[in-house]
Parts: C-alpha cells; structure tokens; sequence
C-alpha cells in the first residue's frame, strides 16, 4: 500500500520533535542539578563563614570578657525597722577600710540643710545625687532624689529640679485627694523658694577622705560601698533627722499647711 503523501515526513518530524524535547529535558535536569549543587556549595560556605564568626566571637570573649557592672543588689541606708544605733555602728564600719580607692557614700545630716550648705556639707567631694524632703511635722511628704554632674552650682541647683519632679508626678497622677495634692503643692512651692529640705547626699571619696567628713559638724553619719559599686545600680534612702530610735515612718494625720 502506497503510503500518504507527507506521512513519512510527519513521522521524522515527531521523531526529531521527541529527541529534541529529551534533549532539552535532560539540559533542564543538568540545570537544576546545577543549581542545587550551588545552593548546596553556597549553603555550606555560609556555613563555614557563620561557624568562623562564632570562633571568632568566643575567641574574642575569652581575650576581651565583659566588665562586671559591680554592685547591683546593695544599697545605702537603713533598712526599715533597723535601730538607728545599728546603723550608725553599720556606717562606721563602712569606713574602716584601708585602700585609697574610690566609694560611693550616703551622707546623712543631723538637720535638713538648705541648698546653698551642700558644698560645705560635701566636704569638698564630687555629689552624684541631691536627696530632698520638705520636713513638715506629722505630714508624710515625698523623698525626692536629683542625679547630679560634677559641680557645687548643679548641686546647689537641685533642689529647683526637685520641685519639677514633684511637679511632674503630681500631673502624671492626678488629683488622687485633697490632702495628696496639698502635700505636693507645698513641696513644690518649698523646694522652689529654697528651703532647709536636703536631707542627704551620695558623695564619692577614698575612705580616708569619707571619714573625714563624717567626723565634720552637722554630719550624722557616712555609709560607704564597697569600691567595684557602680553609679546607678544601687538603692539609697537616708537616715532622716526624725528617726531617732527605729526606721519607720512617721504619723501622717496633721493638717497640712497652705504653703
């Protein structure tokens, strides 16, 4: 039988269509096999680099540690409920070092001292922070606490910035009561006309520069830390001039004045 005229073409050509698409899938396969060696040699080159870094980091570590941030559980001052003769005798011995390093101190003063006393009462040494409460008899009123520079003006200063923070937490809390925003009212107005309401000081020395202070008049007492502690990681609350058996609050039920 005479075959239809193209068939024989038609058959070459799917033929040659079949090969070609073998041909191209298998470039296709070397292709993907290609690119999923690459991926694979880029991922074990990350690999490498991140494991190279890690070394190189604890390496780093090991030749460079961290420095320790010192002192971050202690504090100075009375603990509530101590008897102020035990922390006098605690302060005291706070000071019977015999290096010549640096400490930070509290200072607590017989008398709240007005702002332009802190230099004398400072003993010369650098202030790191300003403790204020205006003292009104039978009224709790606020400790309020002033980071300082370096400098008697900044110190002698604090006691303005003291009244802006009393101010801001007033506007941050609200009317909360009558007698709240009475007491508040008043320290700021105090603070802000400079009255006797330092209370406290944290002063840095060498222990024999701190003892001296504290044998000065009008000084209560001088707590020192040990010399690793670091500014800021430390609590401080003073030994107030009322406390004079026992840290524990005083009453809060007299009237509080206009000003």
């Amino acid at each position: 039988m005479r075959e239809r005229p193209g068939s024989g073409a038609e058959g070459g050509g799917d033929a040659a269509a079949d090969r070609s698409q073998e041909r191209s899938e298998g470039a296709a396969t070397d292709d993907a096999n290609g690119l999923r060696g690459a991926r694979v040699l880029r991922a074990a080159l990350a690999g490498a680099l991140a494991a190279g870094v890690i070394a190189f980091m604890a390496l780093l570590g090991v030749l460079n540690p961290p420095r320790e941030l010192g002192v971050g559980t202690d504090r100075l001052g009375p603990d509530r409920a101590e008897p102020v003769a035990d922390y006098l005798a605690r302060a005291r011995d706070s000071l019977s070092g015999t290096d010549t390093e640096q400490h930070w101190a509290l200072v607590s003063f017989t008398e709240p001292i007005a702002p332009q006393a802190i230099p004398v009462h400072s003993g010369g040494l650098r202030v790191g922070q300003v403790l204020h409460r205006v003292p009104i008899p039978r009224v709790q009123t606020p400790l309020v606490a002033v980071q300082v520079p370096a400098g008697a003006a900044v110190a002698v200063a604090s006691a303005d910035a003291a009244a802006w923070q009393v101010q801001d937490q007033l506007e941050r809390t609200g009317a909360i009561g009558e007698r709240y925003t009475r007491i508040m009212t008043v320290s700021i107005s105090r603070l802000r006309a400079g009255c006797a309401c330092t209370v406290g000081l944290v002063v840095r020395g060498t222990l024999p520069e701190l003892r001296n202070l504290a044998a000065a008049n009008g000084i209560r007492a001088v707590e020192a830390l040990p010399a690793d502690a670091v500014a800021g990681h430390f609590a401080v609350n003073p030994l107030l001039p009322e406390h004079t058996e026992t840290v524990v609050p005083g009453p809060d039920d007299a009237p509080v004045p206009d000003n």
